[in-house]
């Protein structure tokens, strides 16, 4: 929630410049300097890679000399940009999140009149995202190295989590002030809603007995119509 993470933004913003910033150069011997667009899938190469290790091996037994070894690089290009492995795990991880995040433009493309159909509609491609086998693994490393990058988990929320949040707390505003529901905190609903969704999908997916696709739309349409019924206004 907004009010629960405010205060670490600061530390997400600057994980996120290494992980978009300054590409790496390819020391491998070319004609002539590489384009940035080259050096831009250089560094995505060795940002994946990296990944796949920390995944596979964990962040104690995954080395800088075996992330440089898997895509031809020498360490000392990759320490160049990353300082430590810690810097490469974050940068890493960050690039995953950015990725299954869900584009704010993905969530107004599928904003209507109705609000019912709307909630099913953003609850479905939030779950969709999360969902993908990247999805998955991403949930896992968050979830076994967040006590050692506590930082992790407001990163996860400002990229991933949030822009779903305020696209929502901004649609309840906007019923509300059309009369259609009765919100208070907006925020602080946007925050239930995202909760009762996903809880029961999100929870399973990954696991041996994971929700089918249909159990999956009887959740998400009871759990709108649940909260709907919590929100409407009512006439004595």
């Amino acid at each position: 929630m907004r009010f629960i993470m405010h205060d670490s933004q600061n530390a997400a913003r600057a994980i996120m410049m290494l992980v978009m910033d300054t590409p790496i150069s390819d020391p491998r011997p070319a004609a002539g300097r590489p384009t940035r667009e080259q050096a831009q899938a250089r560094q995505a190469e060795m940002l994946d890679a990296a990944l796949d290790m920390f995944l596979d091996k964990g962040f104690e037994l995954t080395t800088m000399e075996a992330v440089a070894a898997a895509v031809g690089m020498t360490k000392r290009t990759i320490y160049a940009r990353y300082p430590d492995k810690a810097a490469l795990f974050m940068a890493a991880v960050g690039r995953a999140i950015a990725r299954t995040a869900t584009p704010r433009a993905a969530l107004e493309a599928i904003a209507g009149d109705d609000l019912e159909t709307t909630l099913v509609a953003i609850a479905r491609l939030r779950i969709a995202d999360l969902s993908t086998p990247e999805g998955v693994r991403l949930r896992r490393i968050i979830t076994t190295e967040s006590y050692r990058f506590p930082d992790l988990l407001m990163l996860s929320y400002s990229q991933g989590a949030q822009p779903v949040h305020d696209h929502l707390a901004d649609l309840l505003r906007h019923h509300d002030s059309a009369g259609a529901i009765c919100v208070d905190r907006p925020d602080m609903a946007a925050s239930l809603f995202m909760t009762m969704v996903l809880g029961g999908p999100i929870r399973l997916v990954g696991s041996p007995q994971p929700m089918s696709a249909a159990e999956v739309d009887d959740w998400v349409r009871a759990a709108v119509r649940l909260f709907l019924n919590g929100i409407r206004t009512r006439s004595d």
